[in-house]
């Protein structure tokens, strides 16, 4: 695209101050291929503002406008989620949690919940483990976007974003709407904390130790120096056998001193790595 078709100027000093705004805030790395991206994510944002220049967007962004700071990670990133997504993970879940049905409360973190899909997929199958609606469980959802998190915590979904949920499952861990939306029944409501979270930031305010760790679809957008400084920080947090469950298309292999792969998609911890033991 060139800067004579585009609705707003926009220089590569421009994508430039864009590439080290996201990178310093969310630890987003863009690649140069990624300009014309940039431009047409972002010019929906100028639009919406009433702005006329990609610089004075990016001044605004500087005043600190949370939202706007939100929405400008949204704009540059995909909230694609839905219900049991890639599905392995959470028969692998079930079976490592029916191990621990007799052993107290099971922990579990869901670092990136977008949209609660995600961590309402992990409650329901913690149900499923321990055959009841009021397991010994306890599941925190963050993410860095307050929207996706307000989202989640209400806990209605269309009907078009349930087509992964069984009859059977609806039928136990939702009342379905007027308008045919599904609503999330209080039980599996109260298995979930939803708080922000930013994963680059130097402190985490939560605690382990956790069962697993779900971490999905959010390390491919972090340089490998960014990735081992998060999974360095997973590390203390987890059960000696906990598990890190983890994107399709991510691998860590140059954290190998830190987890080694189990199965498809799923790392435990190495065992060089300074595991908590308990």
């Amino acid at each position: 695209m060139t800067d004579a078709s585009r609705e707003f100027h926009f220089t590569h000093d421009d994508f430039e101050r864009v590439r080290k705004m996201i990178y310093d805030y969310a630890g987003i790395a863009l690649h140069d291929g990624k300009q014309d991206m940039v431009y047409g994510r972002l010019a929906r944002r100028l639009r919406a503002l009433n702005l006329s220049s990609f610089k004075d967007y990016l001044a605004y962004l500087q005043r600190g406008d949370q939202k706007e700071w939100e929405a400008f990670v949204n704009s540059l990133t995909t909230n694609l989620t839905s219900f049991f997504r890639e599905d392995h993970h959470f028969a692998i879940l079930l079976e490592h949690l029916k191990k621990r049905s007799g052993g107290g409360q099971v922990s579990i973190w869901c670092s990136a919940a977008s949209t609660g899909e995600e961590p309402y997929s992990i409650a329901m199958t913690v149900c499923e483990a321990f055959d009841s609606l009021t397991p010994p469980a306890k599941i925190i959802a963050t993410d860095l976007d307050t929207n996706v998190l307000d989202f989640g915590s209400k806990g209605v979904y269309p009907q078009d974003r349930s087509d992964k949920i069984s009859p059977a499952r609806a039928a136990r861990f939702f009342t379905k709407g007027a308008d045919g939306s599904l609503l999330v029944k209080p039980e599996l409501k109260n298995l979930i904390t939803f708080r922000r979270l930013n994963l680059i930031d130097s402190t985490w305010p939560i605690r382990g130790p956790f069962d697993a760790i779900f971490c999905r679809n959010v390390m491919i957008y972090f340089d490998k120096p960014t990735q081992v400084s998060i999974l360095k920080k997973f590390v203390p947090l987890m059960r000696q056998d906990g598990l890190l469950f983890v994107g399709h298309s991510e691998n860590f292999y140059h954290a190998a001193d830190l987890f080694r792969l189990r199965g498809k998609t799923v790392y435990e911890l190495a065992s060089t790595a300074n595991a908590r033991i308990d």
